[in-house]
Order: C-alpha cells, then sequence, then structure tokens
C-alpha cells in the first residue's frame, strides 16, 4: 500500500513538473542566461499570461545583446504588442550599428509600425538602389517626340521613412522633370546631342523633397525618336479646319437653295397675280366701251402700241442671241 501512494505522488509530481516546464521555457532561459540576457522566471510567466511567444522576444534579444545593442525586453515585448516584427526591428538596428549609422530603437519601431520594411531602408541606406523608369514620353518645341528610360539611384533616408512618399512618386517626379525639361528644347536635335542636360536639369529640381529617399544621381538609360506630333496635330487640326469649312459651304448651299425656292415661290405669287389682272383687263375694256369712256379707235391704238412693244422685244431678244452666239464664235478663234 505505501508502495503504491509513492507511486501515484511521483506521478502527480511528474505531471505538475511537466504542467510547470511546458508553462515555463526553461530551455529558452537556459539559452538566455548562457548569452548574458538577464531575463527571469517571472519575466516568461508574465509573458505568458499576457499572451506573448516568449521565444520571439528572447530570441531577438540575444541576437541584439551578442551584437552589443543596448536594448531591453520591455521594449522588444512592447513593440511585440503593438503588432510590430520585432525580429526585423532587431536586425535593422544590428545593420545600423555595423554601418555607424544613427538609429535608435523608438525610430526603428515607430518606422516598422508605420508599415515600412526598416531592415531594407538600413540596407539602402548603406547601398544605394537603382529605380528605373519607365518609358518616358516628351515633346520638343520642334514637335518631335523623344522617349526616354532613365535609372534613378537612391538612398534611402532614415528620418523621412516615417510619412515620407515612396518609389511611385520619385518616379512620377522623374517623369515630369523629363517632359518639362524636354518641352524647353527648341529641337530634338538639341535633347539627343546634349542627353546628360536631362538628368542635370532634372537632379537640381529637388524632386526628393518630401519623399523617403535622397537621390544620388539620374542617367539617362536610353533615349529613342518618336513620332512627329506637332505634324500629326496640324494634319488633324487641317482635317478638323477642312469638315468646318465644308460644313460652312453646306449650310451656305442650303441658305442658297432655300432663298431660291422662296425665289421662285415669289415669282410664281406674282405671275399668278399678273395673270388674274390681265384676265380682268378684257372685262374692264368691254366696261369702258359700254360706258363710253373710251372709243374704238382708242382701242386700236392701245392694241398697236402694245403689239409695236412685242415686236420692240422680240427684235432685243433676238439681237441679244446674235450677239452672244459672236462672242462665242470670238472665244473659239
Amino acid at each position: 500500500m505505501p508502495e503504491a501512494i509513492i507511486f501515484i505522488l511521483v506521478v502527480v509530481v511528474v505531471i505538475i513538473f511537466s504542467v510547470i516546464m511546458s508553462f515555463i521555457p526553461l530551455r529558452l532561459w537556459i539559452s538566455a542566461a548562457a548569452a548574458g540576457v538577464n531575463v527571469s522566471f517571472f519575466s516568461l510567466i508574465g509573458m505568458r499570461l499576457r499572451r506573448v511567444r516568449p521565444d520571439r522576444i528572447i530570441n531577438p534579444m540575444i541576437k541584439g545583446t551578442k551584437a552589443g545593442l543596448d536594448i531591453s525586453v520591455n521594449q522588444l515585448e512592447s513593440h511585440w504588442l503593438s503588432g510590430g516584427k520585432v525580429d526585423n526591428v532587431v536586425d535593422a538596428l544590428i545593420a545600423a550599428h555595423r554601418a555607424n549609422l544613427d538609429l535608435s530603437f523608438e525610430r526603428a519601431a515607430a518606422i516598422d509600425l508605420a508599415g515600412r520594411n526598416v531592415f531594407e531602408a538600413v540596407s539602402m541606406s548603406v547601398t544605394p538602389k537603382i529605380i528605373e523608369t519607365p518609358w518616358i514620353s516628351a515633346v520638343a518645341k520642334d514637335g518631335i517626340e523623344v522617349k526616354v528610360i532613365a535609372r534613378v539611384t537612391v538612398r534611402a533616408n532614415i528620418a523621412r521613412l516615417v510619412g515620407g512618399a515612396g518609389e511611385e512618386t520619385i518616379i512620377a517626379r522623374i517623369g515630369e522633370g523629363i517632359v518639362t525639361t524636354v518641352g524647353s528644347s527648341d529641337t530634338h536635335k538639341m535633347v539627343l546631342e546634349n542627353p546628360d542636360s536631362i538628368s542635370q536639369c532634372v537632379l537640381g529640381k529637388g524632386l526628393d523633397l518630401g519623399t523617403a529617399f535622397e537621390i544620388l544621381s539620374i542617367d539617362i538609360a536610353d533615349i529613342d525618336i518618336g513620332r512627329n506630333i506637332g505634324a500629326h496635330l496640324q494634319i488633324e487640326q487641317a482635317e478638323a479646319d477642312k469638315q468646318i469649312a465644308q460644313a460652312k459651304a453646306e449650310e451656305r448651299r442650303a441658305l442658297a437653295i432655300a432663298a431660291e425656292q422662296e425665289m421662285k415661290a415669289h415669282v410664281q405669287e406674282m405671275r399668278a397675280k399678273v395673270v388674274e389682272a390681265e384676265s380682268l383687263v378684257p372685262t374692264a375694256i368691254a366696261e369702258a366701251l359700254r360706258s363710253g369712256n373710251i372709243g374704238v379707235l382708242d382701242y386700236y391704238n392701245m392694241e398697236n402700241k402694245r403689239a409695236d412693244i412685242q415686236l420692240k422685244d422680240n427684235l432685243a431678244k433676238m439681237n441679244l442671241e446674235v450677239g452672244i452666239r459672236g462672242s462665242k464664235k470670238d472665244d473659239n478663234n
């Protein structure tokens, strides 16, 4: 009976010890102590209670201590609880310490929490990065399109990483500067002869202001000639002017046709009135003869005068036709 009790007690002790060991990372504590990191059991227990993985704090702490960094467990744990990447921040601090860069833990943590890759930023501060722009199209004053590819060498500016613009802003500003520089050139030949003038002009504009980078150099990687934009625009303008002129001519033609139709209608109306008036003449003459206002001799004299007028009109028309035919013969000869 006592042996059974002893066995049960041993099992209980083993279970309790296993639970404690699973709650307290003994192996991690031994690694920290061997590396000279002063961390107590109560700190590890507190991490468990705060739902912090101790290995995510202790391993970077060991790495930073071995590299000579002055950081504390509370700083790393606070950054981890804020949603930061502790290991990435420690790697960035080690890289900055080796490169003699002035980077504190608070600034590195702020950069990391801002969504930037702080280790990549420190690496870019040590080793500049080359950004290549796509084909940028610009037009000189002579209307010739010039296409340019530029390579921009940048270095990360640690002080402006938080709140500074990214690579897209750098590329957009470089494109704007190239378009402005080429557009101010009198001819495209000037751009081809002095491509370095583009980089010098763009570099002098301070395009890295407000960005997370510092522009070191701008080099023209490739330059090519495109279309004759000026001639193309002139052709389009001429075509547009032609269409406008045709539309105006069509409008004038329509107005002329309308005026002609209106004139024809007016002439027909006048002829109708003349016919109507002529139809009343015999009646008026008969009434005048009956009333004695005119005599028979007056009537015959009036008819004779009308006949003379018609004869003169016919002779005039004949003379006109003969003159026209004679002038045509002279022109043919």
